[in-house]
């Protein structure tokens, strides 16, 4: 109330002394009849009191030697998450394609306009705490039909003019809180919007990331068929030529074009996969697809984050904007329980009228001219059928139904967490085994090949290695892939450091 009395203050002290004593009067019932907003004062839900994501003590994860991303990741408990986590990745296109992002991406500019709207409706809302003042002038030529009337003006003229400027002033004293509940459900409800555009933010980054990580991947997939390819055609010709000169049978050659066939069946998926991703990283960067960045991602390129901070679970419902944007829900809800009840409840009017009224436009606020009045009124539902009864039932439903909500989505990022620590705990055993597999599918191809040449095995003993071979390069691409992918997926679970950004902080509260 002590930003309305001063306001109030301000305001009357503007006007003239004919309309001072209105607004005096207006402000002094307004100071006798503010009270306090029904329904409940909202309490924060308190953080979870669980200690640990999963149900083991975290520990480095298995290392990989001489791969790609096979370097052993800590986590470091309680430690807090860098606002560009992206860096950790230390790729420069990586990182200029998301500030390209950040800069473009239309659903992160729409999220921001949201933004602006909900915050412009709370000051809106806020006008309620304000007498409303409206001025007025008319003018108008009477005249009168007859002698047998009275004239109106002390003149007696039967034919005059008549001046009337006019100030209004109305004002609803918030005697049960209702403008306040109001004001409350809408900051509410922009801290909703404020986080819905900040998990637009971290979502965006987070599939930049992942989508670069997967081109990459599937880069790899390609080049590693197009090695295959020029394998398999090599033996399809030696095979034919074998063929023509009797050492080789027909089974052979068909067995081997039938192999080459397979491979190169593979290319085209990958091809559309690899155009569908550089399609949507121009999308993700606000361009048109044919409009895509030019450089393309190698697995190679990125270093695998080593040291992954893992937030503490009291941390994590503070920082999660799927979770903020619940509690701001949970808010919402609980100040529409007291407008409910609000509306049951009696509502009174204030009103003051001060003008002026001459038969001539230079007469007008001379002495004997000036008018004033003032007046009171309140208003009561009697009956109404029970529509505001249920209301009010109804919001206090909303608000369970809010706080079940709010529950299963602090449920829903605890799972997502410890779900993406065990993906990485998983991913450094996948990588390890997948990378001994491949050194040993290579081994085995290698000495495939020098005994099929001096006829100690079968072709169809060749074709197994060669299909081992292939998949197994495979398995390890994608295995790599993983560990990057589901780096990034840990920090978007985590909240994805928003707080450290300025532009994302601001109005926090």
């Amino acid at each position: 109330m002590s930003e309305f009395k001063e306001n109030l203050f301000i305001r009357i002290t503007e006007h003239p002394a004919a309309t001072r004593g209105c607004f005096l009067a207006i402000a002094a019932t307004a100071w006798l009849l503010a009270g306090c907003a029904v329904g409940p004062d909202f309490k924060r839900p308190t953080a979870p009191a669980t200690v640990d994501f999963t149900g083991h003590p975290l520990s480095p994860t298995a290392s990989s030697t001489n791969i790609v991303g096979g370097e052993a990741q800590r986590f470091a408990n309680g430690s807090d998450i860098a606002g560009d986590w992206w860096t950790l990745f230390h790729s420069q296109p990586l990182n200029d394609l998301i500030e390209l992002a950040l800069t473009n991406n239309p659903d992160l500019k729409a999220a921001q306009a949201a933004l602006s709207v909900a915050r412009e409706n709370v000051l809106a809302q806020r006008g309620g705490y304000f007498p409303s003042v409206s001025g007025s002038f008319s003018a108008s030529r009477h005249q009168d039909p007859s002698a047998a009337l009275a004239p109106v003006p002390s003149s007696n003229a039967y034919l005059y003019n008549l001046f009337t400027p006019q100030v209004s002033v109305s004002y609803s004293p918030d005697v049960f809180g209702a403008n306040r509940r109001s004001m409350e459900s809408l900051r509410a409800q922009e801290q909703n919007v404020r986080f819905q555009m900040i998990a637009a933010y971290t979502t965006l980054t987070a599939n930049v990331v992942v989508t670069a990580i997967q081109a990459a991947a599937v880069q790899a997939q390609i080049d590693a068929t197009h090695e295959l390819v020029d394998l398999n055609s090599n033996m399809v010709e030696i095979l034919r030529y074998q063929y023509t000169k009797g050492y080789a049978g027909r089974l052979d050659v068909v067995a081997q074009e039938s192999q080459l066939a397979q491979v190169v069946a593979t290319l085209p998926p990958l091809l559309k996969q690899a155009a569908q991703l550089r399609d949507l990283l121009a999308v993700l960067a606000g361009r048109f697809p044919n409009q895509s960045p030019m450089e393309k991602f190698e697995l190679s390129s990125l270093q695998l984050p080593l040291e992954i901070p893992v937030s503490l679970p009291s941390q994590l419902v503070a920082q999660r904007p799927d979770v903020l944007q619940a509690e701001a829900n949970l808010h919402a809800a609980s100040a529409q329980i007291g407008i409910a009840i609000a509306n049951r409840l009696p509502n009174i009017t204030l009103t003051a009228d001060a003008g002026s009224t001459a038969l001539s436009f230079d007469k007008l606020f001379s002495s004997g001219t000036g008018f004033w009045g003032l007046g009171a009124a309140a208003t009561a539902p009697l009956f109404q059928g029970g529509q505001l009864l249920h209301a009010e039932r109804a919001a206090k439903a909303a608000y369970v139904q809010a706080a079940e909500q709010y529950r299963s989505t602090v449920l829903t990022a605890f799972q997502n967490v410890a779900d993406t620590l065990t993906a990485l705990e998983q991913d450094a055993e996948g990588l390890k085994a997948a990378a001994t597999a491949a050194d040993d599918a290579q081994e085995t191809l290698d000495l495939s090949q020098r005994q099929w040449h001096d006829g100690y095995i079968s072709y169809l003993a060749l074709l197994s290695a060669e299909q081992a071979y292939q998949q197994a390069r495979i398995n390890l691409v994608q295995a790599q892939a993983n560990r990057y992918a589901d780096t990034a997926a840990l920090f978007q679970a985590l909240g994805g450091g928003w707080w450290h950004r300025a532009d994302l902080t601001q109005d926090k509260k």
